[in-house]
């Protein structure tokens, strides 16, 4: 296996979590990996939004809806979130109290509601984005080539 890419600040799973026994297999050590990686990745996006007041999964919504360019409903925030087990109208309720996000009627179905991005929550977002370069430093030790090359790893692992 080329190691050449390890530096000597890599902190190895194994080491992270104390591991005392080997793990049985490839699999098992990637999907550990995975588990504690997405774990202190969450981490240091929360202490990223902190400042903003917001959660991640909030933080989710406001691009959702900045991504979408129009109202959409609370479903479609639900088919797009990254997080599935998040409470997506409670999450625009909070939101919608917050002064970020409009809720208004769907004029096509009266039992829908669409949901939008405010002016306040454009500004939020354009506050976060300029911390775009210290988000990017999360994945400081790979380089731009193994970032995307790590990504297409992770595309295929889900199949």
């Amino acid at each position: 296996m080329d190691t050449s890419f390890l530096t000597a600040s890599t902190m190895k799973i194994e080491d992270a979590i104390r591991q005392k026994r080997p793990f049985r297999n490839a699999y098992q050590r990637t999907v550990v990996n995975l588990i504690y990686t997405t774990n202190w990745l969450t981490d240091h996006i929360r202490e990223h939004l902190k400042p903003f007041g917001i959660t991640i999964q909030q933080y989710n919504v406001l691009r959702i809806l900045r991504g979408a360019g129009k109202p959409i409903s609370t479903s479609d925030i639900r088919d797009r979130l990254l997080d599935k087990m998040a409470d997506t109208s409670r999450m625009v309720d909070r939101l919608c109290q917050k002064g970020l996000v409009i809720r208004t009627v769907c004029p096509g179905d009266k039992r829908l509601v669409d949901v939008t991005l405010s002016e306040d929550g454009e500004k939020l977002l354009a506050e976060i984005d300029k911390m775009d370069a210290q988000m990017d430093a999360v994945a400081r030790n790979l380089s731009e080539e193994e970032a995307a090359h790590l990504s297409e790893l992770l595309d295929k692992l889900r199949g």
